[in-house]
């Protein structure tokens, strides 16, 4: 059976990956996987986090099954931090899910099990695993435009593409701090989306990863919350991934807003049925540690603002390797740049130079030109300048 097998295609953020450790330069800089690094290259565990960890291992509750839909506080948790107390909160369910990646791919499963093979549509370029996953699904993928010739949000071409979206087409859309151009729809382009989607009849469908990594918190989930209360019907899969920094902790959530009460409870028991066939249910640990930090007024108020300094590190790399770049003579590039949001860049980069800043400087992005900033230790920023120069002349 096993000789059947073809080669799997190639992970290129994981091959890469594995290329990295092979290289044996002192000097080289991994800024291929999306992990928040501090100064010195760590990946830290926040402090909100190791003291709800701390209370928790002192509780030491029991270890028996939650059931199909995970941790019932951490849902109610997540409805609240996402949603608001706005109206779509009372038609609206939630089931903790195996990471943003589980959500991505229970929802789809829901989308695949009411319609076999919806059409889903994802910007391109698009987070590399949205895809596979929607696939996987059963699902058929088509592309909408996200970025113009110099990688800044091209809302005509996207409103354009989108317009030939069908009634009970869905949409997938980055909710804010977009993977992997950092380029984000402004305020005016994401209320369009809205009211094109209400009057040609396609379900959004919300990918959430980085909230509190672009703009704050609550500017971040601006977006998401203007479609919920705009749209009948609203699909979002959360990450507690990087704001939380729980990356092996894999924690998420899925959150189906409903016409009504009724339709959303519906898609709830039709979520916990897919999640028993393919996991039966989450981990405990993550949901606990995020519903205690949450729950908390001092633990969430100390997560809020770790969650700030990290957006401020993010905001400084940004900003300082725009202006390296323009006291070397590429201002364009520098401009491009320095408006991006989130852990991403885009580099004004062929596949070919990206290859070069590798083997040349020691300095690992994707082939696309997507580098992580969030993983760019502060007394680097002038050596990848520097590379980045050196491949563009």
């Amino acid at each position: 059976m096993l000789e059947l097998l073809l080669p799997p295609p190639v992970d290129p953020l994981w091959d890469l990956t594995e290329a990295y450790g092979l290289d044996p330069r002192p000097e080289r800089l991994n800024l291929v996987l999306g992990v928040y690094r501090d100064q010195t290259g760590d990946t830290p565990v926040m402090a909100a986090v190791r003291e709800a960890e701390l209370r928790l291992a002192e509780r030491s509750a029991s270890k028996e099954y939650r059931g199909l839909s995970g941790n019932l506080a951490f849902n109610r948790a997540m409805l609240s931090l996402v949603l608001g107390s706005g109206p779509a909160a009372e038609r609206a369910v939630a089931v903790q899910t195996v990471a943003g990646s589980g959500a991505l791919r229970l929802l789809a499963d829901l989308v695949c099990r009411t319609r076999p093979g919806t059409t889903v549509w994802i910007s391109d370029p698009a987070y590399v695993n949205h895809r596979p996953i929607l696939e996987a699904a059963g699902l058929t993928v088509r592309t909408y435009g996200w970025v113009d010739a110099r990688g800044r949000a091209d809302t005509a071409a996207m409103l354009r593409d989108l317009a030939r979206a069908r009634r009970d087409d869905v949409v997938l859309l980055q909710g804010c701090c977009h993977n992997p151009t950092g380029a984000d729809p402004s305020a005016e382009a994401w209320a369009a989306l809205a009211e094109l989607a209400g009057r040609n009849g396609w379900v959004p469908f919300v990918d959430l990863a980085y909230h509190g990594l672009g703009d704050g918190l609550e500017a971040d989930l601006a977006a998401t919350r203007l479609l919920a209360d705009r749209v009948p019907e609203l699909l979002i899969a959360i990450s507690c991934s990087k704001n939380f920094g729980l990356y092996n902790d894999r924690t998420g959530c899925a959150i189906v807003v409903g016409g009504s009460r009724q339709s959303a409870r519906h898609a709830e028991a039709a979520l916990q049925n897919a999640a028993r066939t393919l996991y039966s249910m989450p981990p405990e640990h993550g949901a606990a540690v995020v519903t205690a930090v949450l729950e908390d007024p001092g633990l969430r108020a100390l997560w809020l603002a770790e969650l700030d300094g990290m957006r401020g590190r993010i905001e400084s790399n940004r900003t300082e390797l725009a202006a390296r770049l323009t006291a070397l003579g590429h201002t364009e590039e520098a401009a491009t740049l320095a408006q991006q949001k989130g852990m991403f860049s885009m580099l004004p980069l062929t596949p070919r130079q990206m290859v070069r800043l590798r083997d040349e400087f020691a300095i690992y992005g994707t082939t696309t030109g997507r580098i992580n900033i969030a993983g760019l230790p502060t007394d680097r920023v002038d050596c990848v300048a520097r590379g980045i120069a050196g491949v563009l002349t």
